[in-house]
C-alpha cells in the first residue's frame, strides 16, 4: 500500500475520532439545557437584618440587606450624599466618616458591623452658618478645588489632630516611646490615604497645621 494512503487514512481516522467524541461530550449538557428550559433560575431573597446607628446625634433604625456597605447606608439609604463614593475600594479616601470617634473608609465596612456606633459625617461637623474650625481652615486656605473629596479630607482630618493628641503614633513617630509632636510631617502621613486629585495637598496642609496649631 501506499504510504501517502496510510498516512492520509490515519489522519481521517484521528479527525473523525476528535470530532465523535466532542459530539458525545456535549451531548449530556445539550439535553440538560433542554430539560431546564421553561424553569428560569431562581435568585434568593437577599438576607436582611436590622442596625441601629446614631449618625450626626440622631437615632436611625435601618433595615438592610446585610451585604449593604455602611456607605451605601448612609448615602442610598439616609440621603446623607456629603459622604462621597470614589474608588469604592478604600483607596482614595472620599468616603472616610468617623465611627466612635475614629476615622474608617466607610465602603470597606458593612453597615450591620456597627450596630449601636455612633457615626458622623460630614454634615454633622458643622452647618453653613456655623462651620467646624477645619471646615473653616478649609475654605480659607482653598484646600479644595473641584470639592469631591473635601467632605473625606475634612472628617479624616479631624481624626488626624485628635490621633495625635491622644498619641497615637505613625511610620513617621522618630520614638514609640514618646508622645507625638503634632507636625506637618505627622500631618502628611496621616493624610496619606486621602487623595486629592486636582492637587490641593499643600492648602490642605496649611489649613489642618492651623486648626492643630502648628507653622507649616
Amino acid at each position: 500500500m501506499d504510504d501517502s494512503k496510510t498516512i492520509n487514512q490515519t489522519r481521517r481516522g484521528v479527525l473523525i475520532g476528535g470530532a465523535l467524541g466532542a459530539t458525545a461530550a456535549a451531548l449530556p449538557l445539550a439535553g440538560a439545557q433542554a430539560a431546564g428550559q421553561g424553569a428560569p433560575a431562581q435568585t434568593p431573597a437577599p438576607v436582611t437584618g436590622k442596625v441601629t446607628l446614631r449618625v450626626n446625634g440622631q437615632p436611625r433604625e435601618l433595615a438592610l440587606d446585610t451585604r449593604t456597605t455602611l456607605l451605601d447606608a448612609l448615602r442610598e439609604h439616609l440621603h446623607l450624599t456629603g459622604t462621597k463614593k470614589g474608588c469604592d475600594q478604600g483607596q482614595c479616601g472620599a468616603c472616610t466618616v468617623l465611627v466612635d470617634g475614629r476615622r474608617i473608609n466607610s465602603c470597606l465596612s458593612l453597615a450591620i458591623m456597627h450596630d449601636g456606633a455612633e457615626i458622623t459625617t460630614i454634615e454633622g461637623m458643622g452647618t453653613p452658618d456655623k462651620l467646624h474650625p477645619m471646615q473653616a481652615a478649609f475654605v480659607k486656605h482653598d484646600g479644595f478645588q473641584c470639592g469631591y473629596c473635601t467632605p473625606g479630607q475634612i472628617c479624616s482630618a479631624v481624626a488626624v489632630i485628635d490621633e495625635i493628641r491622644q498619641g497615637i503614633p505613625s511610620h513617621v513617630t522618630g520614638d514609640l516611646n514618646v508622645k507625638p509632636l503634632l507636625s506637618v510631617e505627622e500631618i502628611r502621613e496621616r493624610m496619606s490615604g486621602n487623595i486629592c486629585r486636582c492637587g490641593a495637598y499643600s492648602n490642605i496642609i496649611d489649613a489642618i497645621a492651623e486648626v492643630g496649631g502648628v507653622k507649616p
